[in-house]
This record gives structure tokens, sequence and C-alpha cells, in this order.
């Protein structure tokens, strides 16, 4: 949205080779800067005036060098690299409280990381609902020198959804936290790189009882992909939703799922695809069909009754106009509620031949409930009974350098009460907060059983999201209604897909399966902003004894933080 030329003058990346890698370096400042991601004024949290901000394209085994100044004028921040593991820089993993203290106003901090893995990737705001107010971008990892993709294409291109609120962020978060909270309500707007409409469709000349909009800013146009004809293109898809889950087709064409989450899989074709927050796919899409028209990709809700327009892009064949557009309707999203297409679509998604296969067994199995609760009159999300609360001083400092008082060291509960009905309402509401987190043997294998369950009202049970920090998984299955020790015989051990991001069904649940192989503190959490705002994540530590090298301002907040730098931190 802001001027290419200008972001190109403000942008600083300096290229060196070391090793035949190269080390990518970055300046950043983010801030608010007015925008119209849906044709309405607003303010938007901007990376050098850009928003979304900049990709990053790197190889892999690329390091990143990255100054983030932060010209906030009353807030801290970090930000997060969604679905880089981080090995050996854990501090780097932007998570405010857990893997470093936020960046104060005026100051800045350098993330320095490798992006080992060649795939698909976004980052994002992780303090506070950053993220919803526009705070992320792309991260596109490509094959290092010398090697191949398992498949061929012609060109790519990048589509980063998101949702959209009128609403700022102060006002959202202050409504989840009041007594009784004041729920947010469903997005304003669906945008794509960006862009969006607002109470209106470019399609209305094609969709009965739709309003026609009215583009008043370049910041609102609609995406345009320009292809050739008989061609094949890689659709790069990553979803940064606050709340919403997405359905994405495009008209006439089919797409053929070829990565998700930074990993290959066995390839499948389908004609629309449902995405969660958090998830990322490739896609492959052959431009077969006529060329006297354009066609429509379209972005719906999924998952929650849809209270919000459907976002549309276009893709452009030659030799017609950008602006003309498509002949046809934009393709139906699906039934909000059809939970039995969603779980179709997730079901086909396995590890292409040659991935690695997980361990036969596992060293610990913990089984994480996910219910709504009341505390002292607040409405909490919280696991196995406990909120999540956040420390001061960020536990990757206090549990390097044996903190007291840091944060809760009691064993959080790695089980739920085995009467517990996860069909009906809790019989008991009420829920505690912790700082407490799970401590892992190094090296060691976990899994874990995220089950769903019915929230406070009555028949209403949401669909989450998990997204797991520092690593990749293996999900070994899904089910539904309460996960029983029988259930252990349906893993699939032969073919399972590596993610790191998974969807947990209404009154279902999902199997996962991890290796505790990378030395750090790692949040763990739904990728459903206000639900994490509320309490509905969970803190892993493993081999933090391991961990080298960890910059003083990355873990001297706090008053325990202080005494870090008082007892001479190395």
């Amino acid at each position: 949205m802001a001027n290419a030329l200008l972001i190109a003058c403000v942008v600083s990346v300096l290229l060196h080779a070391v090793g035949g890698a190269t080390v990518r370096r970055f300046k950043w400042e983010v801030g608010y800067i007015y925008a119209s991601p849906d044709c309405e004024e607003k303010l938007v949290m901007a990376i050098n005036g850009q928003f979304p901000g900049p990709t990053i394209r790197a190889k892999a085994g690329d390091t990143i060098h990255l100054q983030l100044k932060n010209t906030l004028h009353t807030e801290g921040v970090v930000i997060h690299w969604h679905g880089i593991r981080q090995h050996g820089t854990p501090w780097a993993d932007g998570t405010a409280s857990i893997s470093q203290c936020a960046i104060n106003p005026e100051e800045s901090f350098l993330y320095r990381f490798k992006v080992d893995k060649a795939g698909t990737y976004f980052y994002h705001g992780h303090y506070g609902m950053q993220r919803a107010a526009g705070l992320y971008g792309s991260l596109i990892v490509d094959v290092s020198d010398g090697e191949e993709e398992p498949f061929q294409y012609d060109g790519e291109f990048n589509l980063l959804l998101s949702d959209w609120y009128h609403t700022s962020i102060y006002d959202q978060m202050v409504g989840l936290s009041s007594r009784p909270m004041k729920w947010i309500g469903e997005p304003q707007s669906l945008l794509i790189n960006g862009r969006g409409q607002t109470n209106c469709s470019l399609a209305a000349s094609l969709v009965p009882g739709s309003s026609a909009c009215e583009l008043t800013s370049k910041d609102c146009e609609p995406v345009v992909l320009k292809v050739l004809p008989n061609k094949t293109y890689r659709l790069r898809i990553a979803s940064a939703t606050s709340l919403a889950s997405l359905n994405l087709a495009i008209g006439n064409h089919s797409m053929t799922v070829v990565e998700a989450d930074g990993n290959y899989v066995e390839p499948f074709t389908v004609d629309d695809m449902d995405i969660y927050s958090g998830e990322s796919y490739s896609v492959l899409v052959t431009t077969n069909q006529k060329t006297s028209s354009n066609y429509w990709i379209s972005v719906g809700v999924r998952g929650r009754k849809p209270n919000t327009q459907s976002a549309l892009a276009i893709i452009n064949y030659p030799p017609n106009a950008p602006s003309k557009l498509p002949e046809s309707s934009p393709p139906a999203t699906p039934l909000w509620n059809d939970y039995a297409r969603s779980k179709s679509f997730t079901y086909r998604i396995l590890a292409r031949q040659g991935a690695p296969k997980p361990p036969p067994n596992a060293d610990k199995r913990i089984a994480l409930l996910n219910t709504q609760n009341k505390m002292d009159g607040y409405t909490k999300w919280a696991i196995n009974n406990v909120s999540l609360a956040l420390p001061a001083t960020p536990y990757l400092g206090s549990m390097r350098y044996h903190l007291k008082n840091a944060f809760d060291t009691k064993i959080p509960p790695e089980s739920f009460p085995s009467d517990y009905d996860v069909m009906r309402p809790a019989k008991n509401q009420n829920t505690t907060q912790s700082t407490n987190a799970y401590v892992f043997q190094f090296n060691s294998t976990i899994d874990v059983i995220l089950q769903n369950a019915n929230a406070i009202a009555e028949n209403v049970s949401e669909i989450h999201p998990w997204h797991l920090h520092g690593h990749d998984f293996w999900v070994l299955g899904y089910g539904d209604g309460r996960f029983q020790e029988k259930d252990v015989s349906t893993f699939n051990l032969k073919n399972p897909p590596l993610r790191n991001t998974v969807v947990i069904f209404p009154y279902g649940w999902t199997a996962l399966r991890f290796i505790a192989d990378n030395p750090g503190v790692w949040a763990f959490h739904c990728h459903i902003e206000p639900h994490l705002h509320m309490g509905m994540g969970v803190v892993f530590a493993e081999g933090v004894e391991n961990v080298r090298n960890v910059p003083t301002e990355a873990i001297t907040c706090g008053m325990t933080g202080k005494m870090l730098i008082n007892n001479h931190l190395p």
C-alpha cells in the first residue's frame, strides 16, 4: 500500500555470502499509519510505512539479521517468525514474556536466526493483539542452491489472508478483559494481501442482494494475479487471521495441494480448501480455462456463522484488462458448519513419500482439555482448567539463570478428570490462572492430545487451530468425542504429515507427536487472537540449560530480570 519506491529507499537489505549461505540484513521500523484496507480509513500497524509488512525472501540455510526499531509511541512490540524453528536462537522466536522482553518505544532489537527449511511462512506481532492491528507479512524460503522442489511450476504468487476489524485492538482487548466480557463480534472484512472491501461486493452485479463497492482508495483495490494460459502456477497461501477460519476457491480452476506449513505433502486435488489461522499451504493451479474471461478467487468464512463479506481477487488472463470483472459468480463458500467437508479436506493431508517418520512410541503423553470458563466473573479460556498468564520476566531468562519467584514452578496438570463430559458444559465452570510451564526431558518424544469440549453455552464447541513454536510435529490422528486409550491403535505412524499448526474440530480430539530436541522455551497456543488473549495456551520448555549466547536485552525486564543485571549476567 505504501509506495514501492519509498519502501525500496527505506528498507536496507545487505547481502554477503558466508560458507555458501547468505546473511540477509534488514532494518525495520514499526509504527502506525493511516490506511484504508477495506476502503475505510483506519490506523494500521505497519513496517517501514508498508502494510502488510515487507516480504522477506531467502534461501534455505540463509541467516537473517533484522534490526527492529519500535517507533510506536506508547507500547512495546515483538515479531514472531511463524514456522521458523529457531534452532540455537530461541531468544529470536519473538514471543513477549516467553522468549524475550517486549521492545520498548524508541528502542531496537536485533533478530538473528537461520531459515533452515524451504517453505511458505509468515511473521506477525506476538504482543497483546498486534497481529489484529496489521502487524504481519510474508516470509518465503526457497530451496537452497543446487536443490529442487519435488514439483514443477512456471511462476508463483503469494496470498496472505487476514481479517480486519474497524474497532481498535485496545477496544477489543478491554472488551475481552471486562466483567462481563464484551465480545468483539465478527470482523468487518476479509483481506487478501491487505486489501478487501466492507459491506459490499465486487461481484454485486452477479450476486443478488449485495451492494456494489465504491473503491475510494488504491488501498482497497482488488488483488489481481496476471497469468498466461496453459501454465502452472504455485500459489503460496497463509492465514494471519485474528478470528476467522477461511475457505478459498478459484472459479473454474482446481488446486493441487503440495505443501503444508513448510513440509511437502502427498499431492491431492481439490476445488476448494479450508485454511485456519496460522496455517500455510502451497497449491498448484493450471491456467487451462478459456482466455476470453477473468476468474474470481473467493475467500469466505468457515466454522463461524458468517457475518463478513467474502474477499475477492481476480485471475487475469490476457488479453483481458485486469479491471474486467469475471463473467460468472464467485465460487460459493461451503456452509459454515459443514464440518464433514472440513474434515474431509484435513484428513487428506498426508506426508509425501520420503518424509521423516515419527518415532514408533512416545516417552510421555499429556492431554490438554480446551474449555471456556469463568474466573471471578471474567470469561477465560483454559487448558486443564488453568488459564495462561505470562510473567514479567521471560521464561527463557528465568529458567536459564535459575531465578526464583519469576513464574509459578508448580507442575501443570497433564490430564483432566476421567469423568469429564466433553459434550456438555462443565458442571463447575470456575477456573484458575497460572504462569506455570511444562518442562520436558531433552530429546524425549512427547504425545499431545488436544481435546475439544463444550463451551459455557449449551451446544457450542468452537474450532481451535493450535500452533507450536520451535518445532514441527507429526499429526497422528483426529477423532470425534472424547479421546480414549483404544484410539491409540488408530494413530497413523506410516505417513503422518509434519505441521506446526493443527486444528481441533468441535467436540473432537487431535493427536500429535514431537521430539523435544530444541533447547528453549516455546509457546503452544490457540492461534485465534482473542482466545490466546483470554488464556488459551501453554508453555513448553526443554534443554534450557543448553541455551547459549542469549542477548541481555532479551531477558532483563521485570523485577527478576533486573536481578540478572545486578548479579552480573554473563
